[in-house]
């Protein structure tokens, strides 16, 4: 395995203060407590980021504080997304001078789109970027993505497209993994909901949101060390949690971040549009909470 891109590796919620800004203190305590575990590396700028909420400078400012806060100590990739090609290799560029070392790009986010347009877009990104590139692989989520036939075409354009951001089953992950022949390495996300799955099937690691990052990077160890009976138990201990999160990409950044701020000691504001929380679905993730800790920061 490419231990350069394998491992957990969260990707950070936006904070922001009653105001309606951005809240520096809670996105620096949620760097810190991604550091304290045994990540391969840090992620922003995803849809668990509300990266459709934010504008460029927010972007960037988000981008600048993960860029400091890290200070060198892990490697960095950030998701890239936007309309058009221009706009996505202009915020790219600034990335890899910040101190990006791989980019995840996203389909541009006009509407609609067909596989074809979404390829090209990704070719013409990918012939303007020296950075080692995946692309996130989403359809359910971003509305259009790419077959497995269309995946390797790309990858034999572009030697630097190099991994996979997926959103899918392990079932799909390991057709995929299978018809790549280790030329990519492929990562899976939706929370976690099937990580030992998504192991066994051979993917790389997983880029989940951060609530359960400290089981999840045990997980992942146990897997790595050959325990497959205690990844599997702890899987088990933590995948009611990850069920309730993983609704719908609103309902993650409501309970989700929520969890999170529980574990960090950190106050939720939301940035419209958002889902507003129950007071069942408060209680619930105060349950887990409770039974899962404090996540450290130090």
């Amino acid at each position: 395995m490419n231990t350069e891109f394998s491992g957990i590796w969260p990707i950070l919620y936006s904070f922001f203060r009653e105001d309606g800004n951005l809240d520096r203190n809670a996105m620096r305590c949620q760097v810190q407590a991604c550091l304290t575990q045994n990540i391969q590396g840090l992620a922003v700028l995803g849809l668990a980021t509300e990266v459709h909420k934010l504008t460029s400078d927010e972007q960037l400012k988000i981008l600048k504080w993960v860029v400091e806060d890290l200070q060198g100590r892990l490697p960095l990739t950030v998701t890239v997304s936007g309309p058009d090609a221009s706009t996505q290799l202009e915020f790219a560029k600034k990335a890899s001078d910040l101190g990006a070392n791989w980019l995840i790009l996203q389909p541009p986010s006009r509407r609609p789109l067909s596989e074809e347009e979404c390829f090209d877009h990704f070719s013409e990104v990918m012939s303007s970027i020296q950075l080692p590139i995946a692309i996130q692989n989403a359809p359910e989520y971003l509305g259009v993505g790419l077959s497995i036939p269309k995946i390797i075409d790309l990858n034999q354009r572009h030697s630097h497209f190099k991994l996979l951001k997926g959103e899918g089953s392990a079932v799909e992950v390991e057709q995929l993994v299978k018809a790549l022949k280790s030329k990519m390495q492929v990562f899976n996300g939706r929370g976690g909901i099937e990580l030992v799955d998504s192991l066994r099937a051979g993917c790389a690691g997983l880029i989940p949101a951060p609530e359960l990052v400290d089981r999840q990077v045990q997980i992942y160890e146990f897997w790595r060390d050959g325990l497959a009976e205690e990844a599997e138990a702890l899987q088990k201990e933590i995948l009611p949690m990850i069920v309730f999160n993983m609704q719908t990409i609103s309902h993650l950044l409501c309970y989700g971040k929520r969890l999170l701020a529980a574990r960090l000691g950190l106050t939720v504001f939301d940035r419209s549009p958002f889902q507003a929380p129950s007071e069942f679905g408060l209680q619930r993730i105060a349950t887990f909470a409770e039974h899962l800790g404090p996540l450290p920061t130090r």
